[in-house]
């Protein structure tokens, strides 16, 4: 089955062209089906090119998805039009915070080096972080927003590291029989590209988290809460072929002198094409939250969740 979006959403014609089954909200509109309502919270600054890819990855699974795109921080964006985010985008948390969701999935943000505190955003953040706890089935924290989650879910400090980590690392599985890596296979790559450390004993020792996934160089990728309700993957699994190259020449023509990063471009030459090695796992872990983390789980009436709601 498909996802569900605006017609005019400009990842419709990118998908499709991809030979991705998106479903439009006028055609969806006629099926007798409920479908999953997911709420993506866009941290990201190119707002376009992150809905194509967690789109793209949403749109394995034989769900029908409903997503709804909210937007927190107000300053005029510099990378994405305004006309698109007053068309497609919830701009006021307000609006919709008294509705429940299947499922949150928190982007990543560029972010690394800036305290919690100095986020503008940031009382916004600890605002949805709390509310999904009674509002949502799953939430999925993706790079940036897993450290965030663990700050204000876990009351963990910000963990910086000297050095970024960039690249695509191999992982691990912890747990064969694990339900959200179900499917993988004992070893696969992921990208990562952050400032922030996620050591597995500082997962093990501060939450009552269970790690499903973990790299000799990227430390803790995946770990998640046993009662499903909250998921932390510290990569970028959504990432395109060439985002990590996107960044890294973009630091380069800002002066920044980045890192190569590591096992990404053929022959470390940063002039020839990635070859994308971390596609079927990325795939294959939003089809398994999505399957196991919350539909099998979240109730028919979403009232139900919450009792106060009518």
């Amino acid at each position: 089955m498909p996802i569900r979006v605006p017609d005019e959403l400009p990842a419709v014609s990118c998908l499709r062209n991809e030979n991705v089954f998106v479903m439009t909200s006028s055609r969806a509109s006629i099926q007798d089906i409920r479908p999953l309502k997911v709420l993506l919270l866009n941290l990201m600054p190119k707002k376009i090119e992150t809905e194509n890819q967690f789109l793209r990855l949403l749109s394995n699974s034989p769900l029908q998805i409903d997503i709804q795109l909210l937007r927190i921080d107000s300053r005029v964006p510099k990378n994405t039009p305004v006309e698109h985010l007053d068309t497609f985008y919830c701009c006021d948390f307000a609006q919709i915070k008294e509705q429940n969701f299947d499922g949150l999935i928190v982007t990543g943000a560029p972010l690394g080096l800036v305290e919690f505190e100095d986020v503008a955003y940031w009382e916004e953040i600890k605002e949805i972080i709390t509310w999904a706890k009674e509002h949502v089935t799953s939430t999925l924290f993706i790079c940036w927003a897993a450290q965030a989650g663990l700050n204000i879910l876990y009351d963990l400090p910000k963990y910086t590291l000297k050095q970024k980590i960039s690249g695509v690392y191999r992982h691990t599985t912890c747990d064969p029989f694990a339900l959200l890596t179900r499917g993988f296979d004992e070893t696969f790559f992921a990208p990562h590209s952050r400032y922030a450390g996620f050591p597995v004993e500082f997962i093990q020792q501060n939450t009552d988290l269970e790690i499903l996934a973990t790299s000799e160089q990227a430390g803790a990728y995946l770990f998640a809460s046993k009662d499903k309700r909250v998921v932390f993957a510290t990569g970028h699994p959504e990432y395109d072929p060439n985002t990590l190259a996107d960044e890294y020449h973009r630091d380069v023509k800002a002066g920044l002198a980045p890192q190569l990063p590591e096992n990404y471009f053929p022959d470390n030459n940063p002039n020839k094409k990635p070859l994308v090695s971390w596609r079927s796992h990325g795939h294959l872990l939003f089809a398994n939250w999505l399957n196991y983390y919350v539909y099998q789980i979240t109730p028919f009436d979403l009232a139900q969740m919450n009792p106060t709601l009518d």
